[in-house]
């Protein structure tokens, strides 16, 4: 959630309901739990990997997850930065406000929350079609319509609760997965040796030979959810150490794993030979190196888990969702009826059913009108969800950027480098996610691949909304996206007692 607005801030801003403070039970491990879990590294390396080496043609994955993990912790380091001297609670778009205005503000946060809405109508598709093939290959027939309407439903629960509900499960399911993976990485290095790690995925003519492009569309889209940590400010004891540390140890945390765990999956496919064996197994290809080198337990293991991994990231972007619908709904910017907490849970329980009935809608209606919940339903909108937050992303560093460009109190790298390499490195991902989103997607139909027009429209309708505002109720728009300077400069925190009465 995002929009409590901090005592002495020259805007007027509504005042939080009553009982909010006893929301703060998140710490930073939780909130670490729901950004890897959003970010689903099982599921995203089992669709990913195979897809790199056959339309990259080449071996530079690892380099690619190197190269995004680095732009992406460069844009922590902006984030991290500017939330030290602008007092805010949450979400990207106040930070938007501040560098760059309340229209492009505006437009951030609605190309957000229409992001993390199709991201969480997409996830629940896959979900269910993968349960429903693994609980076939057991015996067990289930249409995969029937296990998305569980995936739901579970959300919906969950999502009326306390936050820290979900943090226990997804906890449990982050750490299974983790651990089926670091036994096949085990299991590899153990029949392999040192060469179970290519170095020469690494290598300059590895990356220059055309297949570092397509692996770092893939590499950006394996990072979505990271952003997510700031959303829970309001839910956090300590949010402005809490948060960033988050995004830090998450970006990093999911760095480490996604480039060792595909070099190793690389090496065990026979290194330069990968390619040719990711042809063959297609979408089976990690599933085909667990059974070579774990047997049929560690095979089942993974094909269970890449469930988990799915339903997992769906309730922490099902959370996000709810929070950027809860959010908006509390700025006046969508029906405030939005924006109300549960008055036991103090969940944003109103815009959680919101966006589950959504889903149940939206997904209704395509199945019922024969759309394939793979190919069409969650590949459309899993990739609009992908392209939404890289883009808000890469505004958010610009937004650093501008803020610092002209400050005194800006530090070279944190405020002019750092949101300056972190918005390059995403803005070639929204170039390359763009330019290649049919092979993003998978998909050939036309019109999934022309699901990404709906980001420029829901942009634009937030431009709308805000200049509308202005013009008919400008109370409101001025208390949108408040935030306030926070009084002490970065080395004033360092020695409070030297600049206690210095101003902003």
């Amino acid at each position: 959630m995002s929009t409590h607005h901090s005592a002495g801030s020259h805007d007027s801003a509504p005042s939080a309901e009553p009982g909010t403070a006893r929301a703060r039970t998140l710490t930073t491990g939780r909130v670490v739990f729901l950004v890897i879990a959003a970010a689903a590294p099982m599921a995203g390396l089992i669709g990913t990997v195979p897809l790199a080496l056959i339309r990259g043609n080449g071996i530079a994955l690892p380099s690619a997850y190197l190269l995004a993990g680095i732009a992406l912790l460069c844009f922590c380091a902006a984030y991290s930065a500017m939330t030290r001297r602008v007092a805010n609670q949450g979400a990207f778009y106040l930070l938007v406000a501040r560098g760059l205005g309340k229209p492009p503000a505006a437009a951030t946060a609605y190309a957000a929350t229409l992001g993390y809405t199709a991201l969480a109508i997409g996830l629940p598709a896959s979900f269910g079609y993968f349960t429903s093939l693994v609980l076939a290959s057991a015996g067990v027939g289930a249409p995969w319509w029937l296990c998305t309407a569980a995936a739901v439903v579970i959300g919906a629960v969950l999502g009326h609760r306390n936050v820290e509900t979900s943090t226990r499960v997804l906890g449990v399911l982050m750490v299974l997965e983790f651990a089926v993976l670091i036994v096949l990485d085990v299991l590899v290095v153990q029949d392999h040796g040192a060469a179970a790690f290519p170095m020469r995925s690494f290598s300059p003519d590895e990356i220059a030979g055309g297949s570092l492009g397509i692996g770092a569309m893939f590499a950006f889209a394996g990072f979505v959810g990271f952003e997510s940590a700031a959303l829970y400010g309001e839910e956090t004891k300590d949010p402005e150490r809490s948060i960033p540390r988050a995004a830090f140890t998450a970006v990093g945390a999911i760095t480490v794993f996604y480039v060792v765990t595909s070099a190793l999956l690389i090496g065990g496919a026979g290194g330069r030979r990968a390619p040719d064996m990711a042809r063959r197994e297609v979408g089976d290809f990690v599933f085909a190196l667990a059974e070579r080198y774990g047997g049929t337990v560690l095979y089942d293991a993974t094909a269970v888990l890449l469930c988990t991994s799915l339903l997992a990231s769906y309730l922490a972007l099902h959370n996000a969702a709810s929070r950027y619908v809860f959010a908006l709904g509390r700025e006046s910017f969508l029906p405030r009826r939005l924006g109300r907490h549960h008055p036991r849970h103090l969940s944003p329980h109103v815009a959680s059913i919101t966006v589950a009935v959504l889903t149940a809608v939206v997904i209704s209606v395509l199945g019922l009108a024969g759309a394939d919940p793979y190919l069409m339903i969650s590949a459309g909108l899993i990739g609009l969800g992908t392209l939404a937050i890289i883009s808000v992303q890469a505004v958010t560093a610009l937004a650093v950027l501008a803020f610092y460009w002209r400050r005194p109190d800006r530090h070279w790298f944190t405020g002019i480098v750092a949101p300056a390499l972190g918005a390059s490195g995403l803005a070639s991902g929204i170039v390359l996610v763009t330019v290649h989103y049919d092979t993003l997607t998978g998909a050939d139909d036309i019109a999934v691949n022309l699901v990404p027009a709906l980001l420029p429209v829901a942009a634009a309708a937030g431009v709308a909304v805000a200049l509308r505002l202005r013009r008919t109720r400008p109370a409101v728009y001025a208390s949108f996206a408040a935030s306030r300077l926070r009084e002490r400069t970065d080395a004033a925190v360092a020695r409070p007692e030297a600049t206690a009465t210095r101003k902003s």
